[in-house]
């Protein structure tokens, strides 16, 4: 190649040296509304934006990710205004790029390792496979592979994340998938959890309809270990493998005095009826919903901003966040803190519940609290918050939701005899099999809570061992090692695989 048609090494001062914002909603206007508040990018901002990423060949970003989509590649391509081609790269690895280009905590995670963020603010990679996703559903574009019929059954407890994941490669092994959903709509927590101004759930169809054209099947208001157990699936329901993918949604609470008061319940209660079962446009639904006037929420990782920004929607009069340690070790992310704060939200910090205080109805009336110190560090590497004598304080509040974490499911160890360990979530070993041969796990019910990105990856490394368990090939892994003992192939093939192919015999 002659020396001037070589593309040249980009240095990070030949890139646009100021990240590409995002268009968004106006604060005053988007807090009455549940329109999305993050507008996206148009093709010119992406182009833009693009520009930016300098092509390392390290790519700490493609490290930094945990379902290891190749990022510089599809980066690449939409600065060659190949969308199609940016689409392509992304789904390889992952299928709701719509989705986790709203969701994902990018700046912990792909972005965290940009080197471009060594110096100036990290490539908006993020906002990037949104704006790829959004294009990819407005062309109607999906990737459907010819698939070919491998036998097989495969049961999927949970339409979340790692539900989903894991029942698109199953089907594209050629697995007759069934996804099993307790809610009257797939989706799990990006339905019930995230309100529609930061994931609108027509986004989240959209997406649930390319996994439709797998020819996978969901059934909905269906929940496992009520109507069936997961030991009736693999023994009478015919199920050759089974996921379990039914996350941690069950509310966790302080034990303070007054938790049994009306008007205290937990965030997935309050975003379930708003997101899912549109309490937010009663009496239209009848899904009754008695919003507070003065809400107070405890916590403030992003379940709590979303329970925060839901309540002034609704129309509440003061929203207050309380929380024990400071803004800057606040759980949530930063855009979700900053689009709060712009949205009115008075914030408390370094401030702790102690009691909930009755009105002489059994209606809560205010929350009693108390002042703290910020100490060393725990197990977390926070630094540890300690009470301040003498420093209690209330705050008035006719509606208090908790919104500090959840804890598994407890249906599903209720009613198998699946493994568990000391906190409750399903035991699995380093392939995510349970103690049930068949059965897998993955998720938030295995880890506890983590990001959406992080339970897809769970669900498709789940569905590798699945496979390996029925003896698929896996086309995402190269052949056998090709110094496996002498006999165990069959032209080549191992004989632990009972993939086919079908033959035309001349008659």
């Amino acid at each position: 190649m002659p020396g001037d048609a070589r593309p040249k090494k980009k240095t990070i001062r030949m890139i646009p040296q100021a990240r590409t914002p995002a268009h968004e909603q106006d604060p005053h206007e988007r807090a009455c509304n549940f329109d999305e508040v993050n507008l996206g990018y148009l093709v010119e901002d992406a182009q833009l934006e693009a520009e930016r990423c300098l092509m390392c060949p390290e790519q700490p970003c493609v490290a930094g990710c945990p379902v290891g989509i190749a990022i510089p590649d599809f980066i690449q391509r939409i600065t060659a205004r190949d969308y199609r081609g940016a689409y392509d790269v992304i789904t390889a690895t992952n299928l709701l790029p719509a989705v986790c280009g709203r969701v994902c905590p990018q700046e912990t995670q792909c972005e965290g390792s940009c080197t471009v963020g060594d110096t100036l603010e990290p490539v908006a990679i993020g906002r990037l496979e949104r704006w790829v996703g959004d294009l990819a559903i407005r062309e109607r574009w999906s990737n459907v592979p010819y698939i070919q019929p491998s036998g097989f059954k495969v049961g999927i407890v949970g339409s979340g994340p790692a539900g989903m994941a894991c029942a698109a490669d199953m089907a594209k092994a050629g697995c007759e998938v069934t996804v099993f959903e307790a809610f009257h709509e797939p989706g799990g927590v990006l339905k019930y959890g995230i309100p529609d101004f930061r994931l609108p759930n027509k986004v989240v169809d959209a997406e649930i309809a390319k996994l439709e054209a797998l020819g996978i099947r969901f059934e909905c208001n269906t929940l496992v270990g009520r109507l069936f157990t997961i030991e009736q699936m693999v023994e009478e329901m015919g199920f050759h493998a089974v996921f379990v993918g039914t996350g941690a949604g069950y509310p966790s609470f302080m034990g303070i005095p007054g938790e049994s008061l009306n008007g205290v319940l937990s965030a997935n209660e309050l975003l379930t009826r708003c997101n899912l079962m549109h309490a937010r446009e009663f009496p239209d639904y009848d899904t009754p919903l008695q919003p507070g006037r003065r809400v107070v929420v405890i916590g403030a990782g992003n379940t709590a901003m979303d329970a925060l920004r839901v309540s002034r929607r609704l129309g509440a009069e003061s929203v207050r966040c309380l929380y024990r340690r400071s803004r800057a070790e606040a759980p949530a992310r930063a855009e979700e803190l900053h689009h709060a704060e712009e949205e009115g939200i008075e914030f408390h910090w370094i401030a702790s519940p102690i009691e909930l205080l009755d009105d002489g109805k059994r209606n809560v009336r205010a929350v009693r609290c108390i002042r703290m110190t910020l100490g060393e560090p725990d197990a977390s590497g926070r630094r540890r918050p300690v009470p301040e004598a003498g420093s209690e304080f209330e705050i008035e509040a006719d509606m208090v939701v908790y919104a500090i974490g959840t804890n598994a499911n407890p249906i599903i160890g209720q009613t198998s005899k699946l493994k568990l360990d000391q906190r409750g979530y399903i035991a699995t070993d380093a392939s995510l099999a349970t103690s049930i041969p068949g059965v897998f796990a993955g998720g938030d019910i295995v880890t506890g809570a983590a990001t959406v990105i992080e339970a897809m990856g769970a669900g498709r490394r789940a569905a590798r061992a699945m496979k390996a368990f029925l003896g698929l090939r896996d086309t995402d892994q190269l052949y056998c090692d090709a110094a496996a003992e002498p006999g165990s192939r069959i032209f080549g093939i191992d004989r632990a695989e009972r993939g086919f192919a079908r033959v035309r015999v001349p008659r």
